[in-house]
């Protein structure tokens, strides 16, 4: 693949990476510095990526998880051996710390319920990356597998444990809201 045929490629996806970098960093100028990361690694990698059935896209989420998995463990290792503030945002948001912006995809997420959003960002990480690939940019199991690592059960696994969660948390609000007849 030409280089610039594989630059225009991956710009395509920049916003759907910027969206997932912010989902699992928490604040906009780490999410920032992750895409950043995310497209140097790819760029030096261009002369080997390969067009296959899942394209760029997985390719680039993929690149995404291993930066941030990467440095939060840097952080955590920094963290216990200095025990000052880690560089990447922690999975729990402190009071003074920005919601996450829920513009993603083609969703109305201002017609989304507040308690929805909450329920979604109190996930573990590893359950909320797993939801909102699938729920959010429509992976398909194989390629959020490929993405994070893990094998398709876990997907699954840890899909239906997201999906469960947010159940148990919501159930008030599934009473609140009378179902349409049909």
């Amino acid at each position: 693949m030409e280089r610039d045929q594989f630059d225009q490629l991956a710009l395509e996806h920049l916003d759907a990476v910027y969206r997932m970098a912010l989902q699992l960093a928490r604040h906009p100028d780490e999410a920032a510095d992750l895409v950043q990361e995310t497209y140097l690694r790819a760029a030096r990698a261009a002369g080997r990526f390969q067009e296959s059935g899942g394209g760029m896209r997985p390719w680039l989420f993929k690149i995404l998880h291993n930066v941030f998995y990467t440095r939060l463990e840097k952080a955590k290792r920094q963290t216990s051996l200095s025990d000052g503030q880690a560089d990447i945002a922690s999975p729990d948001r402190s009071p003074d710390e920005p919601e996450p912006a829920w513009g993603m995809a083609d969703l109305d997420w201002e017609q989304v319920d507040d308690r929805l959003k909450q329920a979604i960002d109190r996930l573990k990480p590893e359950y909320r990356s797993v939801l909102l690939l699938r729920g959010v940019e429509g992976m398909k199991y194989r390629e959020i597998a490929e993405i994070q690592d893990i094998p398709i059960g876990t997907v699954m696994s840890r899909l239906h444990r997201a999906r469960s969660i947010l159940s148990q948390e919501l159930a008030e609000f599934a009473e609140e809201k009378p179902r349409p007849a049909g």
